[in-house]
């Protein structure tokens, strides 16, 4: 028969096991050797069925104490392990109450941003609209209707990406790759908009507007980015001349800058969707960029199909478009050499802007 000296040294031998444990993990372990299925507390318990009435009842009043004991020591080393392990996470998770607080900063626009909003305020004190159009576009409306048919050659100029659905004439759609497209639909919506004026025998309204937005092509370097932003403008009317466009561009530049002290050049190049085209160089007199000849747009007078694609007379009316770069613009401006920083997020580069 099991002695309570037995049983004391089962207890203890408990105890000293579970006082080894560094784990929960370990701690349950041990105690399946005791109070388990197959523990030693469990076998003296099925070994009393053999007992008489009397010894039942002494031995399983020891038994039943010895267990007690056993889980009590158990409860006492969980509650160790579980007040340890808060210790560690209090002292991982400590504040510092004395170090001053933590500051969110305050946001600002992106550059790129920032040069879109400039351009728009200097248009629109010419008297210029301001629109946008979608950046998923059809091929008729981004280089068939701007004088760039299928298989152009000029369309390599301007590779771009394309989407999975198909337009009207089966070509899929594209990313536009610039903002030229707006220009035939803000012509529609233009003379739809004064139908009944033109009806009633009064002449249409001059279209002037400039488009700002993000533009798409197969492109990336120093200078260029896949997904870049432009700004279109178109000026069209019955008495709008190529010396217009300089004295308009002229002056933009000059208030975009600050700087009366630059020059413009208009060199001659080629534009499927302008005839005669020109690009257009600036050359500041003084600063860092003194002395060299900048590209900052591409120009021109209208096409005279872009025109008719405008569902009006080429005879009778006649303007100019221009593109430029607003990140590019934006480079010019700060003195960024390197177009890519401005898309890749780096708050220590933008935080200079705010």
């Amino acid at each position: 028969m099991t002695t309570k000296t037995d049983l004391d040294s089962i207890v203890d031998s408990a105890r000293e096991a579970f006082a080894q444990a560094a784990t929960p993990a370990e701690l349950e372990n041990a105690k399946a050797q005791y109070t388990g299925k197959a523990g030693r507390i469990t076998e003296l318990m099925k070994g009393m069925a053999a007992l008489s009435v009397d010894e039942k009842k002494t031995r399983g009043a020891a038994i039943n104490s010895a267990k007690q004991a056993i889980e009590a020591a158990l409860n006492e080393r969980r509650q160790a392990l579980a007040d340890a392990e808060l210790e560690i996470q209090l002292k991982a998770e400590a504040l510092d109450v004395t170090l001053p607080g933590r500051v969110r900063e305050p946001g600002g626009l992106h550059p790129v941003s920032i040069t879109i909003e400039r351009i728009e305020q200097i248009f629109a004190s010419m008297g210029f609209d301001v629109t946008d159009g979608p950046e998923i576009e059809s091929d008729w409306h981004s280089f068939t209707s701007l004088n760039n048919p299928p298989n152009h050659p000029a369309r390599s100029m301007q590779d771009t990406f394309y989407v999975d659905i198909n337009g009207d004439d089966g070509i899929p759609y594209n990313l536009r790759p610039h903002t030229s497209p707006m220009q035939v639909r803000y012509a529609h919506a233009h003379i739809k908009k004064f139908a009944q004026r033109v009806k009633a025998g009064e002449t249409l309204p001059e279209i002037r507007v400039i488009v700002p937005g993000r533009t798409y092509r197969v492109d990336s370097d120093a200078t260029h980015s896949p997904m870049f932003h432009q700004c279109e403008g178109l000026w069209l009317g019955e008495n709008v001349s190529f010396k217009d466009l300089k004295v308009i561009f002229t002056d933009f530049c000059r208030k975009f800058f600050e700087s009366d002290d630059l020059t413009l050049r208009f060199r001659p190049s080629f534009f499927p969707f302008t005839e005669p085209s020109a690009e257009i160089d600036i050359q500041f007199a003084s600063g860092p960029l003194a002395g060299k000849w900048l590209e900052v747009a591409g120009s021109g007078q209208v096409h005279p199909q872009v025109v008719r694609n405008m569902g009006l007379d080429p005879e009778r009316f006649i303007g100019f478009a221009f593109g430029m770069g607003a990140d590019r613009l934006a480079m010019l401006r700060y003195g960024v050499n390197d177009l890519r920083l401005f898309f890749e997020g780096d708050v220590r580069f933008l935080r200079q802007f705010r």
